[in-house]
């Protein structure tokens, strides 16, 4: 009869131990992927509404992120170039250069109130704009009627400086 080996046995990880590990590792994973394109989206997300006159004025409405711009177009100062449009918009005695990638088609045209969305170009100082809006729905009127009166005078003091 021989004797059995008793020597010991080099020690192993069992395999359900291993096998809790790797999903709990995907799952954090996937956690801090999910928390980073969110925090993402959500910056992004937010464009801050400001009147011309308030850019780098009010808190929110500085330079250096995404906004939303309201004003009226300026007389005199829609230029359509190769895949762009030009223009100024203006509001309470400021100015704000735009360029508008395309062009912003619809009903837009000088002396009408447009909201702008965009950035500013650190380099030249000029709004980005990727998105304009003109006020024009009868939607608007209804809800806003005061606004408009005040938007129909700013037109008509600028079709009167013609």
């Amino acid at each position: 009869m021989s004797t059995p080996d008793l020597t010991p046995r080099p020690e192993q990880t069992p395999k359900r131990q291993r096998r809790r590990i790797m999903p709990m590792v995907v799952l954090a994973l996937v956690v801090v992927a999910g928390g980073v394109v969110i925090t993402q989206a959500l910056s992004t997300a937010v464009d801050y509404y400001c009147n011309v006159d308030e850019v780098g004025e009010r808190s929110g409405c500085d330079t250096g992120r995404r906004l939303r711009i309201q004003g009226t177009v300026g007389e005199g100062t829609v230029v359509v170039a190769t895949g762009a449009t030009l223009f100024d918009i203006r509001f309470n005695g400021a100015s704000v250069k735009v360029e508008y990638a395309g062009e912003p088609g619809g009903i837009f045209k000088e002396c009408l109130p447009v909201v702008v969305h965009g950035v500013f170009d650190e380099s030249s100082g000029m709004f980005l704009g990727d998105r304009v809006e003109v006020k024009h729905s009868e939607d608007y009127v209804a809800v806003n009627d005061d606004r408009l009166e005040e938007a129909e005078a700013d037109s008509a003091a600028c079709d009167s400086s013609a």
